[in-house]
């Protein structure tokens, strides 16, 4: 299958104070496209530094990666930013909408950076609304819903330019469980349909509804131990 991410030697070596900060010591991975896999890993294990790698929100200091067939390792900062606005949908923990903009002008948002036309915005807004399962709450403001319609909205922002994958940040952290397990059913029925889907997480339980489970330690991928 097509690859959608594709990293050979990935290193991130950040300076403070004159000493050396190895963050990723040469991350190799492939996802191919429509998987659904979980990054894991302890706290300070560098699965954050990966992810912001894989989400173009910064450079590798060494090594290669590319995005849906198109290198984007050496990409200047603006041709960065379009990158993760055409091809990456973004889904935080916290949600990140705009207060005072209704539900269907924030998932309207990442199309009108995009150029798309107003008509066809709302009315990809609104489909996008449905697939997430609340078509009825357009015009509300974010507000005014709970925190697993917020992220539902989220959602839908995130999949309105159509990705190449949707990359989620603990997505389910600001959740209660019961919320949570709605959400990642909802990852589960759109990696269904097709969507390729990168979790980070630190949770276990979380990373088990993923297809695959990629496991970050000391900035290197932890193989599997041999049976």
């Amino acid at each position: 299958m097509t690859a959608i991410i594709e990293t050979t030697g990935l290193t991130k070596t950040f300076g403070t104070n004159g000493v050396a900060v190895h963050a990723l010591r040469g991350i190799d991975m492939t996802v191919a496209r429509g998987e659904f896999v979980a990054l894991i890993g302890p706290s300070g294990s560098g699965k954050s530094t990966l992810m912001a790698i894989l989400g173009c929100l910064d450079k590798p200091t060494s090594g290669t990666y590319a995005l849906d067939g198109h290198r984007v390792d050496g990409l200047s900062g603006p041709e960065l930013a379009r990158i993760r606005n055409e091809k990456i949908g973004f889904v935080f923990q916290q949600y990140n909408l705009l207060p005072k903009a209704s539900v269907v002008r924030n998932v309207e948002l990442p199309m009108l950076y995009a150029g798309v036309g107003r008509r066809e915005r709302r009315a990809r807004a609104m489909e996008l609304l449905a697939k997430v399962g609340i078509p009825e709450k357009a015009k509300v403001l974010p507000a005014a819903l709970s925190g697993g319609q917020r992220q539902r909205v989220a959602i839908a922002r995130a999949l309105a330019n159509r990705p190449a994958m949707l990359l989620a940040d603990e997505p389910t952290g600001a959740l209660d469980s019961k919320t949570g397990h709605e959400v990642l059913d909802l990852f589960g029925e759109l990696n269904r349909q097709g969507h390729t889907i990168v979790i980070v997480t630190h949770d276990l339980s979380i990373a088990a509804t993923a297809g695959r489970q990629v496991e970050i330690h000391d900035g290197l991928i932890k193989l599997p131990e041999a049976a």
